[in-house]
Protein backbone atom coordinates (compact mmCIF):
# COMPACT_ATOMS: atom_id res chain seq x y z
CA UNK A 1 0.00 0.00 0.00
CA UNK A 2 1.60 3.18 -0.89
CA UNK A 3 2.05 6.06 1.65
CA UNK A 4 -0.85 8.13 0.66
CA UNK A 5 -3.20 5.26 0.52
CA UNK A 6 -1.91 4.47 4.00
CA UNK A 7 -2.93 8.25 5.37
CA UNK A 8 -6.03 7.88 4.39
CA UNK A 9 -6.89 4.50 5.57
CA UNK A 10 -5.77 5.53 8.90
CA UNK A 11 -7.84 8.97 8.33
CA UNK A 12 -10.86 7.45 7.45
CA UNK A 13 -10.48 5.22 10.56
CA UNK A 14 -11.21 8.49 12.66
CA UNK A 15 -14.65 9.29 13.97
CA UNK A 16 -14.53 13.02 13.46
CA UNK A 17 -18.29 13.58 13.06
CA UNK A 18 -18.98 17.23 13.48
CA UNK A 19 -21.51 17.69 17.11
CA UNK A 20 -23.57 19.95 15.22
CA UNK A 21 -24.43 18.12 12.85
CA UNK A 22 -24.61 14.82 15.28
CA UNK A 23 -24.92 15.58 19.15
CA UNK A 24 -22.72 12.62 20.08
CA UNK A 25 -20.59 13.29 16.89
CA UNK A 26 -16.69 13.64 18.51
CA UNK A 27 -15.20 16.24 16.66
CA UNK A 28 -11.83 17.27 15.56
CA UNK A 29 -10.24 16.96 18.43
CA UNK A 30 -8.69 12.79 18.04
CA UNK A 31 -8.05 13.87 13.82
CA UNK A 32 -6.47 17.13 14.66
CA UNK A 33 -3.89 14.91 16.87
CA UNK A 34 -3.12 12.58 14.56
CA UNK A 35 -2.28 14.77 11.84
CA UNK A 36 -0.37 17.50 13.82
CA UNK A 37 2.17 14.31 15.04
CA UNK A 38 2.14 13.09 11.74
CA UNK A 39 2.97 16.07 10.13
CA UNK A 40 5.46 17.18 13.08
CA UNK A 41 7.09 14.10 12.13
CA UNK A 42 7.68 14.92 8.72
CA UNK A 43 9.26 18.11 10.06
CA UNK A 44 6.95 20.34 9.79
CA UNK A 45 5.87 23.51 12.06
CA UNK A 46 2.75 22.93 14.01
CA UNK A 47 0.34 25.30 15.82
CA UNK A 48 -3.02 24.06 16.72
CA UNK A 49 -5.61 26.62 16.66
CA UNK A 50 -9.08 26.24 18.25
CA UNK A 51 -11.65 28.89 17.30
CA UNK A 52 -14.26 26.96 19.86
CA UNK A 53 -13.41 24.47 22.29
CA UNK A 54 -12.35 21.19 21.44
CA UNK A 55 -12.74 22.36 18.36
CA UNK A 56 -8.92 22.93 16.58
CA UNK A 57 -7.60 23.28 13.27
CA UNK A 58 -4.16 22.06 12.79
CA UNK A 59 -1.47 24.31 11.09
CA UNK A 60 1.46 22.82 9.63
CA UNK A 61 4.01 25.05 8.07
CA UNK A 62 7.20 24.11 5.60
CA UNK A 63 8.93 27.62 6.09
CA UNK A 64 10.63 29.26 3.39
CA UNK A 65 14.21 30.86 3.62
CA UNK A 66 11.97 34.01 2.72
CA UNK A 67 11.30 36.28 -0.22
CA UNK A 68 9.12 33.59 -2.16
CA UNK A 69 5.02 33.77 -2.33
CA UNK A 70 3.34 31.75 0.52
CA UNK A 71 0.78 29.01 -0.59
CA UNK A 72 -1.96 28.13 1.75
CA UNK A 73 -3.27 24.45 1.16
CA UNK A 74 -6.92 24.08 2.94
CA UNK A 75 -9.04 20.57 3.53
CA UNK A 76 -10.97 20.47 6.08
CA UNK A 77 -11.44 17.53 9.52
CA UNK A 78 -15.08 16.76 10.07
CA UNK A 79 -17.53 14.83 8.94
CA UNK A 80 -21.30 14.44 8.75
CA UNK A 81 -23.06 11.40 10.36
CA UNK A 82 -23.31 7.88 9.35
CA UNK A 83 -27.01 7.07 9.64
CA UNK A 84 -27.61 3.85 7.48
CA UNK A 85 -23.73 3.12 6.99
CA UNK A 86 -21.92 -0.47 7.68
CA UNK A 87 -18.98 -0.05 9.35
CA UNK A 88 -18.30 3.86 8.21
CA UNK A 89 -15.00 3.71 10.23
CA UNK A 90 -13.31 0.62 9.56
CA UNK A 91 -11.82 1.63 5.98
CA UNK A 92 -11.99 -0.88 3.28
CA UNK A 93 -10.05 -0.83 -0.04
CA UNK A 94 -11.53 -2.64 -2.78
CA UNK A 95 -9.33 -2.35 -6.28
CA UNK A 96 -8.51 1.52 -6.37
CA UNK A 97 -11.17 2.26 -4.32
CA UNK A 98 -10.98 3.38 -0.34
CA UNK A 99 -15.03 2.98 1.88
CA UNK A 100 -15.50 4.94 4.22
CA UNK A 101 -16.74 7.53 5.92
CA UNK A 102 -14.88 10.92 4.87
CA UNK A 103 -13.38 9.24 2.08
CA UNK A 104 -14.39 11.56 -0.66
CA UNK A 105 -16.02 14.54 1.09
CA UNK A 106 -13.16 15.35 2.21
CA UNK A 107 -10.47 12.94 3.87
CA UNK A 108 -8.87 12.43 0.67
CA UNK A 109 -7.87 16.02 -0.36
CA UNK A 110 -6.53 15.97 3.39
CA UNK A 111 -4.36 13.29 2.46
CA UNK A 112 -3.23 15.17 -0.56
CA UNK A 113 -2.40 17.96 1.07
CA UNK A 114 -0.39 16.21 3.92
CA UNK A 115 1.84 14.12 1.75
CA UNK A 116 2.15 17.24 -0.72
CA UNK A 117 2.92 19.44 2.29
CA UNK A 118 5.44 16.85 3.32
CA UNK A 119 7.41 15.74 0.49
CA UNK A 120 7.77 19.53 -0.27
CA UNK A 121 10.27 19.64 2.85
CA UNK A 122 12.76 18.81 0.96
CA UNK A 123 12.40 21.30 -2.22
CA UNK A 124 14.43 24.34 -0.49
CA UNK A 125 11.54 27.11 -1.29
CA UNK A 126 11.69 30.59 -0.50
CA UNK A 127 7.83 30.84 0.08
CA UNK A 128 6.39 29.25 2.83
CA UNK A 129 3.50 26.04 2.30
CA UNK A 130 0.52 26.81 5.44
CA UNK A 131 -1.50 23.48 5.60
CA UNK A 132 -4.48 24.13 7.27
CA UNK A 133 -6.33 21.22 7.85
CA UNK A 134 -9.58 22.71 9.60
CA UNK A 135 -12.37 22.15 12.39
CA UNK A 136 -16.29 22.80 11.03
CA UNK A 137 -16.69 22.97 7.27
CA UNK A 138 -19.58 21.24 7.92
CA UNK A 139 -21.98 23.17 9.70
CA UNK A 140 -20.73 26.83 10.40
CA UNK A 141 -17.05 27.04 8.77
CA UNK A 142 -15.06 28.24 12.31
CA UNK A 143 -12.28 26.58 11.21
CA UNK A 144 -11.46 28.52 7.87
CA UNK A 145 -13.00 31.37 9.47
CA UNK A 146 -10.27 31.71 12.36
CA UNK A 147 -7.69 31.11 9.49
CA UNK A 148 -8.15 33.85 7.54
CA UNK A 149 -8.89 36.07 10.59
CA UNK A 150 -4.65 34.64 11.19
CA UNK A 151 -2.98 33.98 8.37
CA UNK A 152 -2.34 35.37 4.64
CA UNK A 153 -1.45 34.13 1.61
CA UNK A 154 -0.13 34.55 -2.09
CA UNK A 155 -2.61 31.94 -3.27
CA UNK A 156 -5.18 29.48 -1.54
CA UNK A 157 -6.00 25.51 -2.86
CA UNK A 158 -9.00 23.71 -1.52
CA UNK A 159 -9.16 20.05 -2.27
CA UNK A 160 -12.12 19.30 -2.00
CA UNK A 161 -13.52 16.82 -4.33
CA UNK A 162 -13.37 17.48 -7.56
CA UNK A 163 -12.47 14.15 -10.05
CA UNK A 164 -8.71 16.41 -10.60
CA UNK A 165 -11.28 18.97 -12.97
CA UNK A 166 -10.53 22.52 -11.74
CA UNK A 167 -13.44 24.27 -10.18
CA UNK A 168 -13.73 27.76 -10.31
CA UNK A 169 -16.94 28.75 -8.68
CA UNK A 170 -19.82 27.77 -6.42
CA UNK A 171 -22.94 28.69 -5.16
CA UNK A 172 -23.55 30.35 -1.96
CA UNK A 173 -26.62 30.74 0.80
CA UNK A 174 -28.30 32.46 2.77
CA UNK A 175 -30.83 31.43 5.50
CA UNK A 176 -34.10 33.19 5.93
CA UNK A 177 -36.61 32.87 9.09
CA UNK A 178 -39.82 34.06 7.74
CA UNK A 179 -42.94 34.36 10.78
CA UNK A 180 -46.45 34.98 9.77
CA UNK A 181 -49.04 36.53 12.58
CA UNK A 182 -52.35 35.84 12.98
CA UNK A 183 -55.03 35.86 16.07
CA UNK A 184 -56.03 33.11 17.97
CA UNK A 185 -59.33 32.19 18.56
CA UNK A 186 -61.56 29.05 19.05
CA UNK A 187 -62.57 27.08 15.84
CA UNK A 188 -66.08 27.70 16.64
CA UNK A 189 -65.22 31.42 16.70
CA UNK A 190 -63.98 32.17 12.96
CA UNK A 191 -64.86 35.78 13.07
CA UNK A 192 -62.70 36.15 15.80
CA UNK A 193 -59.72 34.23 14.44
CA UNK A 194 -56.70 34.80 12.13
CA UNK A 195 -54.96 32.12 10.42
CA UNK A 196 -51.51 32.38 10.15
CA UNK A 197 -51.16 29.01 8.83
CA UNK A 198 -53.00 30.25 6.21
CA UNK A 199 -50.92 33.32 5.28
CA UNK A 200 -48.18 31.54 5.32
CA UNK A 201 -49.52 29.63 2.47
CA UNK A 202 -49.66 32.51 0.29
CA UNK A 203 -45.98 33.06 0.98
CA UNK A 204 -45.26 29.56 -0.19
CA UNK A 205 -47.11 29.79 -3.40
CA UNK A 206 -44.94 33.14 -3.71
CA UNK A 207 -41.82 31.12 -3.35
CA UNK A 208 -42.86 28.37 -5.70
CA UNK A 209 -43.39 31.25 -8.61
CA UNK A 210 -39.92 33.20 -7.51
CA UNK A 211 -37.98 29.51 -7.80
CA UNK A 212 -39.68 28.69 -11.43
CA UNK A 213 -39.02 32.67 -12.06
CA UNK A 214 -35.26 32.10 -10.70
CA UNK A 215 -34.21 29.10 -12.98
CA UNK A 216 -35.73 29.91 -16.01
CA UNK A 217 -33.56 32.75 -16.52
CA UNK A 218 -29.62 31.52 -15.28
CA UNK A 219 -26.98 34.65 -14.66
CA UNK A 220 -24.26 32.75 -14.74
CA UNK A 221 -22.21 30.56 -17.27
CA UNK A 222 -21.71 27.71 -15.28
CA UNK A 223 -23.87 27.94 -12.10
CA UNK A 224 -26.64 28.98 -14.27
CA UNK A 225 -28.89 30.43 -11.44
CA UNK A 226 -30.07 30.59 -8.06
CA UNK A 227 -33.08 28.46 -6.09
CA UNK A 228 -34.85 28.90 -3.46
CA UNK A 229 -36.78 26.26 -1.44
CA UNK A 230 -38.77 26.04 1.93
CA UNK A 231 -37.26 23.87 4.28
CA UNK A 232 -38.89 23.95 8.12
CA UNK A 233 -42.41 24.89 8.62
CA UNK A 234 -44.07 24.84 12.42
CA UNK A 235 -47.29 26.58 13.39
CA UNK A 236 -49.96 25.72 15.40
CA UNK A 237 -51.27 24.39 19.18
CA UNK A 238 -54.44 22.21 18.52
CA UNK A 239 -57.14 21.42 16.23
CA UNK A 240 -59.31 23.30 17.29
CA UNK A 241 -57.20 26.63 17.60
CA UNK A 242 -57.04 29.49 15.08
CA UNK A 243 -53.01 29.61 14.87
CA UNK A 244 -51.74 32.71 15.98
CA UNK A 245 -48.32 32.62 14.55
CA UNK A 246 -46.38 30.17 11.99
CA UNK A 247 -43.08 29.93 11.66
CA UNK A 248 -40.81 28.71 8.02
CA UNK A 249 -37.42 28.13 7.57
CA UNK A 250 -36.44 29.61 3.74
CA UNK A 251 -33.28 28.67 1.71
CA UNK A 252 -32.20 30.31 -0.83
CA UNK A 253 -28.89 29.27 -2.89
CA UNK A 254 -27.44 32.27 -4.64
CA UNK A 255 -24.56 32.47 -7.36
CA UNK A 256 -22.50 35.55 -7.71
CA UNK A 257 -23.95 38.98 -8.09
CA UNK A 258 -26.60 37.75 -5.72
CA UNK A 259 -26.30 39.68 -2.25
CA UNK A 260 -27.98 38.93 1.05
CA UNK A 261 -29.66 42.47 0.33
CA UNK A 262 -31.01 41.49 -3.24
CA UNK A 263 -32.13 38.33 -1.42
CA UNK A 264 -34.08 40.16 1.41
CA UNK A 265 -35.54 42.72 -1.02
CA UNK A 266 -36.96 39.68 -2.72
CA UNK A 267 -38.99 38.32 0.27
CA UNK A 268 -39.81 41.65 1.00
CA UNK A 269 -41.06 42.18 -2.46
CA UNK A 270 -43.49 39.15 -1.50
CA UNK A 271 -44.61 40.94 1.37
CA UNK A 272 -45.85 43.91 -0.30
CA UNK A 273 -47.62 41.67 -3.22
CA UNK A 274 -49.57 40.11 -0.32
CA UNK A 275 -50.73 42.84 1.86
CA UNK A 276 -51.72 44.79 -1.02
CA UNK A 277 -54.81 42.51 -1.42
CA UNK A 278 -54.67 41.08 2.32
CA UNK A 279 -55.23 43.84 5.13
CA UNK A 280 -55.04 40.86 7.85
CA UNK A 281 -51.39 39.83 6.40
CA UNK A 282 -48.72 40.44 9.30
CA UNK A 283 -45.34 38.66 8.45
CA UNK A 284 -41.19 39.37 9.22
CA UNK A 285 -38.28 38.22 8.34
CA UNK A 286 -34.74 37.57 9.67
CA UNK A 287 -31.84 36.43 8.15
CA UNK A 288 -29.93 33.46 10.33
CA UNK A 289 -26.82 32.83 8.08
CA UNK A 290 -25.49 34.00 4.81
CA UNK A 291 -22.20 32.07 3.02
CA UNK A 292 -21.42 33.98 0.10
CA UNK A 293 -21.12 32.38 -3.74
CA UNK A 294 -17.80 32.09 -4.87
CA UNK A 295 -15.54 32.51 -7.95
CA UNK A 296 -12.38 32.96 -9.61
CA UNK A 297 -11.15 34.01 -13.10
CA UNK A 298 -9.55 31.40 -15.20
CA UNK A 299 -6.83 33.50 -15.76
CA UNK A 300 -5.66 34.07 -12.21
CA UNK A 301 -2.31 33.09 -12.13
CA UNK A 302 -2.61 30.39 -9.28
CA UNK A 303 -5.94 29.01 -11.52
CA UNK A 304 -3.62 28.03 -14.63
CA UNK A 305 -0.94 27.11 -13.07
CA UNK A 306 -2.99 24.13 -11.49
CA UNK A 307 -4.39 23.48 -15.21
CA UNK A 308 -1.05 23.58 -16.31
CA UNK A 309 0.58 21.12 -14.10
CA UNK A 310 -2.46 18.73 -14.01
CA UNK A 311 -2.47 18.79 -17.97
CA UNK A 312 1.14 18.12 -17.72
CA UNK A 313 0.95 15.36 -14.83
CA UNK A 314 -2.21 13.68 -16.14
CA UNK A 315 -1.70 14.19 -19.81
CA UNK A 316 -5.19 15.44 -20.63
CA UNK A 317 -6.69 18.74 -19.85
CA UNK A 318 -8.34 19.12 -16.88
CA UNK A 319 -12.09 20.53 -17.48
CA UNK A 320 -12.82 23.85 -15.84
CA UNK A 321 -16.28 23.04 -13.66
CA UNK A 322 -18.40 24.50 -11.11
CA UNK A 323 -19.96 23.09 -7.61
CA UNK A 324 -23.31 23.72 -6.66
CA UNK A 325 -22.33 23.04 -3.04
CA UNK A 326 -20.50 25.58 -0.92
CA UNK A 327 -17.13 25.29 0.26
CA UNK A 328 -14.41 27.20 2.74
CA UNK A 329 -12.79 28.53 -0.55
CA UNK A 330 -15.53 31.32 -0.11
CA UNK A 331 -14.32 32.38 2.79
CA UNK A 332 -10.66 32.73 1.83
CA UNK A 333 -11.67 34.44 -1.35
CA UNK A 334 -13.30 36.78 0.38
CA UNK A 335 -10.27 37.38 2.31
CA UNK A 336 -8.46 38.40 -0.73
CA UNK A 337 -6.54 35.46 -1.31
CA UNK A 338 -6.76 33.95 -4.98
CA UNK A 339 -7.99 30.59 -4.30
CA UNK A 340 -8.80 27.44 -6.77
CA UNK A 341 -10.65 23.95 -5.90
CA UNK A 342 -9.28 20.68 -7.16
CA UNK A 343 -9.46 17.31 -5.30
CA UNK A 344 -9.84 13.64 -6.00
CA UNK A 345 -12.35 11.89 -7.32
CA UNK A 346 -14.64 9.07 -5.95
CA UNK A 347 -18.34 8.92 -4.64
CA UNK A 348 -20.87 9.28 -2.03
CA UNK A 349 -20.80 12.64 -0.02
CA UNK A 350 -22.97 12.74 2.99
CA UNK A 351 -24.40 9.04 1.15
CA UNK A 352 -24.51 5.49 2.83
CA UNK A 353 -22.00 4.83 0.41
CA UNK A 354 -18.64 6.50 0.00
CA UNK A 355 -15.61 6.00 -1.20
CA UNK A 356 -12.06 8.14 -2.92
CA UNK A 357 -10.34 7.33 -5.56
CA UNK A 358 -6.63 6.15 -4.42
CA UNK A 359 -4.95 6.38 -7.88
CA UNK A 360 -6.41 10.11 -7.77
CA UNK A 361 -5.76 10.71 -4.36
CA UNK A 362 -1.77 10.11 -4.87
CA UNK A 363 -2.35 12.06 -8.38
CA UNK A 364 -3.50 15.25 -6.24
CA UNK A 365 -0.87 14.80 -3.82
CA UNK A 366 1.75 15.16 -6.86
CA UNK A 367 0.11 17.98 -8.73
CA UNK A 368 0.02 19.97 -5.62
CA UNK A 369 3.92 19.37 -5.08
CA UNK A 370 4.29 20.42 -8.69
CA UNK A 371 2.18 23.58 -8.28
CA UNK A 372 4.25 24.35 -4.51
CA UNK A 373 7.76 24.01 -6.25
CA UNK A 374 6.91 26.63 -8.90
CA UNK A 375 4.89 28.90 -6.40
CA UNK A 376 6.58 29.47 -3.73
CA UNK A 377 10.20 29.14 -5.65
Amino acid sequence: MSETSELLRQLVAINSINPDLVPDGPGEAEIARFVASWLESAGLEIELDEPEPGRPNVIGIVRGSGGGRSLILNAHMDTVGVAGMVRPHEPLITGNRLYGRGAFDMKGGLASIMVAAARAKALNLRGDVILTAVSDEEYASIGTASVVNRWRAGAAIVTEPTGLDVCVAHKGFVWLAIETMGTAAHGSLPEFGVDAIVKMGKILVELEKLDRSLRAHPSHPLLKSGSVHASLIEGGLELSTYPDHCKLGVERRTVPGETQESVEAEIQAIFNHIAASDPDFKATLRTTLVREPFEIHEDEHIVRLVRHHTHTLLEQEPAIVSAAGWMDSALLSAAGIPTVIIGPGGEGAHAIIEWSDLEQVEQCANILLEVIAEFCA
